[in-house]
């Protein structure tokens, strides 16, 4: 584990600490903190107790790197904090103290943790879709009539703009950005099952604890514990996923148009970015490569938490203690990669004199479907796709435009004028329903603002 060495290459700070050993050791406290509030406003613990519990309640009084080593002999750190955190206590009140971690099991606060700390990395991960999403929305409008070749399989096929293809990474992003929001929202729940996910040790008393938990930590009440129904963990991976591939979608996009034989964009510029170790002409997009690289991985960790659900009966031997650092790595990775994406669409250098240079160097042929088209008005279906057909394998086998080749066919020429041909061979003239998609996905940005 080299975290210290290859983690800021894709993670920034923020989205580090966020999912830091701290971050978790203060999650688990809010949710010791909070269990007191709850039993004691439940009637099971002194009030007094509960705020004494609470004060202690401080990360700054334990080390995660020391809990983690005490945990290994557990299996999970909560063991030890909460003897760590019973020591602070007995210091005020030796009856406080015996009411730390009362009735609750470790996989409640490792759970309620999880909770806590993806609330938090979510909430960032959100900001940076936001500014992604603002900054696609304004490329759409500036460039919704901008021409460049669109591509499939690689390979030049119509024309497009790049209005069009920014609009399509805005309503993907909106997609996954309303699906990482409810999740948010309203798929995370604090965990509060005790030893056997029936909190007997609590009496009568149970649900009510369960109740003021949830309360307390502004989290979703669970219907009942799920210590093995880990479909809001998988459901946190999903929404990680489904950001993380539009993430990588817009990154791959950005690497291919800025190949040096396309030159159709280029990442902003920053001092000591996007240099070679060898080759000093070279401007990497290493914003685009980095978040890619991020975006692959969030995948196969959205996977571990996919395999974690399957779980054996009331309490799992192994499944949920695998999820903590895949949880964890997601939320950083998924985090990292929107920050470089922002970073990326925000400041995009894009080139349109490239994207029409581009867009012409077939000599017509990406328009051969419109002269087809437009030919078919005269003649039979089949005849007009075989002339055009010839013509076009003429003009790329004689490196000839295609205009040349259709004005020197006679059969084309007794159906269509010079005038005629010219036009179908305009690009501007067969973008389709391009602008008016890119004027539909604005209209769904703005409507759908969160």
């Amino acid at each position: 584990m080299a975290k210290e060495l290859f983690g800021p290459i894709f993670v920034p700070d923020e989205f580090r600490e966020a999912v830091s050993g701290r971050a978790w050791l203060r999650a688990v406290l809010d949710a010791e903190g909070a269990l007191a509030i709850a039993q004691a406003r439940a009637g099971l613990i002194p009030q007094q107790a509960a705020e004494i519990i609470v004060s202690c309640c401080d990360v700054d009084r334990f080390d995660p790197e020391e809990i983690g080593r005490k945990g290994r002999a557990k299996g999970n750190p909560v063991p030890p904090l909460v003897r760590a955190l019973t020591e602070a206590v007995s210091g005020v009140s030796e009856d406080a103290a015996s009411q730390v971690h009362k009735g609750a099991t470790s996989q409640d606060i490792m759970d309620t943790a999880a909770m806590l700390v993806s609330r938090h990395a979510l909430g960032l991960i959100l900001t940076e879709v936001e500014g992604i999403s603002a900054a696609c929305a304004r490329l759409a409008d500036t460039h919704r009539d901008t021409m460049m070749p669109g591509r499939t399989l690689l390979q030049q096929a119509l024309p497009t703009t790049f209005g069009l293809k920014a609009a399509g990474w805005l309503v993907s992003m909106l997609e996954a950005r309303d699906r990482m929001f409810a999740v948010r929202e309203w798929g995370l729940a604090v965990q509060l099952g005790g030893a056997a996910g029936t909190l007997a040790s609590f009496g009568p008393a149970g649900a009510r604890v369960l109740s003021e938990f949830a309360r307390e930590l502004d989290l979703v009440e669970p219907v009942v514990p799920w210590h093995t129904d880990r479909v809001r963990i998988s459901d946190i991976g999903g929404a990680l996923s489904l950001v993380a591939g539009v993430l990588g979608k817009i990154s791959q996009d950005v690497i291919l148009m800025a190949q040096t034989e396309v030159g159709e964009v280029a990442e902003p510029a920053g001092e000591g970015r996007g240099g070679s170790s060898t080759l000093p002409h070279k401007r990497n997009p290493i914003l685009s490569v980095t978040a890619a690289a991020g975006a692959r991985r969030v995948f196969d960790l959205a996977h571990t938490l996919q395999a974690a659900m399957v779980g054996e009966h009331e309490r799992a031997a192994g499944a949920w203690h695998s999820e903590w650092d895949a949880l964890s790595d997601a939320l950083a990775l998924a985090g990292g990669a929107a920050a470089a994406v922002r970073e990326v669409t925000e400041g995009l250098e894009v080139y349109p004199e490239k994207m029409l240079e581009n867009l012409n160097a077939t000599g017509g042929l990406l328009l051969a479907e419109n002269v087809t088209t437009v030919a078919a008005q005269h003649l039979r279906r089949l005849e007009a796709h075989d002339l055009v057909e010839e013509a076009s394998h003429r003009a790329l086998e004689g490196g000839k435009p295609l205009r040349e080749e259709l004005l020197s066919e006679p059969r084309l020429g007794e159906v269509l004028s010079e005038e005629e041909i010219d036009a179908a061979l305009d690009p501007a003239g067969y973008l389709g329903s391009a602008g008016e998609f890119v004027d539909r996905a604005l209209k769904l940005y703005r409507e759908e603002e969160i």
